[in-house]
C-alpha cells in the first residue's frame, strides 16, 4: 500500500508559556490538525512515576520534579511527529530551553494574568505553585519573572479570548511561514 503523505509545515514543535495559558488544549488540537501523536510533558511524567505532579512536589520536591522533568525533555527531544506540551516552569531551565529551541520550533503561548487566574481556579489542587499566598499577584509576579526567558520562542500566540481553533490556525500558518523560511 502506498503511503500517503501529508504536508506539514513540521514533524515536531513544543508549545511552552506560563501555566493556564492552554498549553494542553492548544497543543491537542494542533497534534490533530498536524497529524501528530500529543504528549502531555506533566502527564507523560506522571505516567513514568506513578504519581501526580502535585504529589512529587508535596512528597518528594520541586527539584526532584525539575530534574524528572529534564530528563523527559531530552527523551522526547529524540522523537519524532510529536507535538510536545511543556509545563509552565519547564522552559525557564536554561538547558531544557537550550535542547528546545535546538530542536524546534518553540511556541509561546500568552494569556493576561487575570485570563491565567480565572483558568488555574478551575482545577486548584493541581497547580502546587499556587498552593500559598494570594494566587493572583503570584501568577503576574512569576509571569514577569518569565517573560523574557519565554520571549525565546520562536513563535508566539495569545489565547486571550480565542476560541482554540482560532489559534491552531494561527499557529499553523506562522509555522508554515517560519518553513517557508528554512527555519523548520
Amino acid at each position: 500500500m502506498a503511503r500517503i503523505h501529508h504536508p506539514r509545515p513540521t514533524s515536531w514543535v513544543a508549545l511552552t508559556g506560563f501555566m493556564g495559558v492552554g498549553k494542553t488544549r492548544i497543543g491537542r488540537e494542533l497534534a490533530q490538525e498536524l497529524m501528530l501523536h500529543f504528549v502531555d510533558l506533566d502527564r507523560y511524567i506522571e505516567r513514568q512515576t506513578g504519581l501526580s505532579v502535585a504529589d512529587i512536589f508535596r512528597y518528594i520536591g520541586e527539584e526532584s520534579f525539575r530534574e524528572m522533568e529534564a530528563e523527559a525533555v531530552r527523551e522526547l527531544i529524540q522523537r519524532d511527529n510529536l507535538v510536545l506540551s511543556l509545563g509552565g516552569g519547564t522552559y525557564t531551565n536554561p538547558e531544557n530551553r537550550q535542547l528546545l529551541l535546538e530542536r524546534g520550533p518553540v511556541i509561546a503561548l500568552w494569556a493576561s494574568p487575570e485570563t491565567v487566574h480565572t483558568r488555574v481556579l478551575r482545577k486548584p489542587g493541581q497547580r502546587p505553585l499556587l498552593a500559598t499566598g494570594d494566587a493572583l499577584e503570584k501568577i503576574r509576579r512569576l509571569m514577569a519573572e518569565r517573560e523574557a526567558i519565554y520571549n525565546e520562542a520562536h513563535i508566539h500566540a495569545s489565547t486571550d479570548g480565542r476560541p482554540a481553533r482560532e489559534v491552531v490556525k494561527e499557529l499553523i500558518e506562522k509555522l508554515w511561514m517560519r518553513a517557508g523560511n528554512g527555519n523548520a
